[in-house]
Formats: structure tokens, sequence, C-alpha cells
């Protein structure tokens, strides 16, 4: 069974096409209008080994928030759609990420239990208009579409990009492993029965 989707989102405020194949090779076409978050969402994919294609608009003469947070949404549902049932799946994953000085751990439970922790530093240098809230944003709406149990801290950076540099890649290496295909698992991950 192919575990991919396509979606489509139009509102007042953006319009968003997504295609995600959770068993690609890494093959991605990011256009958002916001040339760091194209390059965060293209190292998503990548480290994801993802085949992923986001093409959005958005009003981002006024603010970059809606175009990033419903990229979140939309793509979280997508994720969602491809993971299936979740029938045969590792079901957790997680990664420790260095990105020169900046250190990203990141812990991730695909439950449908949707929560979002993000730890970062205190005192963060503002080094370009996509900052951290912005990310946290982003990560929110992937959460709680993908009904995912996300856990992010950055333990220590210099750099505020590198640091959510090493967010970005820790996500997407947590996800390929929670999302991978266990084949000791006949059913749904869980003494439960379900998710």
């Amino acid at each position: 069974m192919k575990r991919a989707a396509e979606l489509e989102r139009k509102t007042k405020e953006t319009q968003i096409r997504i295609k995600v194949d959770l068993d690609g090779s890494a093959r991605c076409d990011v256009h958002t209008g916001i040339g760091f978050f194209d390059h965060m969402l293209t190292l998503f994919g990548v480290h994801g080994l993802l085949d992923l294609s986001i093409q959005a608009e958005g009003d981002i003469q006024v603010d970059m928030h809606h175009t990033v947070e419903d990229v979140g949404l939309v793509l979280g549902e997508a994720l969602s759609r491809a993971l299936g049932d979740r029938k045969s799946i590792c079901r957790y994953g997680q990664a420790l990420i260095p990105m020169d000085d900046a250190l990203a751990e990141v812990a991730i439970d695909l439950s449908n239990r949707p929560y979002l922790r993000m730890l970062m530093p205190e005192s963060l240098p503002r080094q370009t208009d996509f900052d951290v809230s912005l990310a946290q944003e982003f990560f929110r709406a992937l959460a709680f579409k993908a009904g995912m149990n996300l856990h992010i801290r950055v333990a220590y950076g210099d750099n505020w990009h590198h640091m959510i540099e090493a967010v970005f890649k820790g996500v997407a290496r947590a996800l390929r492993q929670a999302g991978s295909p266990d084949s000791r698992v006949a059913g749904i991950p869980s003494s439960k029965g379900s998710l």
C-alpha cells in the first residue's frame, strides 16, 4: 500500500498544495515565498527521506505567520493521511542532532494524541525575519494535525539559524524512525489495540 497523500487548502489568507510520500527518496520541490522556510522544509524532506512537494502562496506582505502555520496544518494532515491506520509502524522516534554550535533533541510518538513541547535557549538573537515563534507555530500545527506527540529541546547554541536547522532535521529523522514499518508489529503498536 502506498503511504502517500495529496492535500490542498484555500483560505482568504493562503493557498497551499502539498504532496508527500513517506517512502520516498528525498525528492523535494518547495516554494512558499519565504526563503528560509523553503530551506528548512527542504531539509525536512531530505532528512525524513520524504518525497515532498509544497506550493504555497500567502499574505506574506502582511506577515509570514499565516503561511507558516497553514503549511504546518496541511503538511500535518497529509502526513496523517499517508500514515493511514498506523498499523505495523515503529510509532516512536528520536533524534539527537548537532549542527555546528547547536544541539537539538527530538522525540516523537505517533499516538494520535497531539502535543507540542518546544524548549529553546532563553535569549535567542533574532537574525532574520523568520524567528523562533514562527518555527513553534509551524511545529504546533504540524503536531496537532498529524496526531503527533512532539517534544523538542535545543540544549544550546550560539547561532539561531543552526538551532532551527537542527530542529527541522531532528524532527524529520525522528518522524522517519517513528513512521517506519516494523514487520514484527502485526497491527496497531499499542497494548490498547488502538491509537
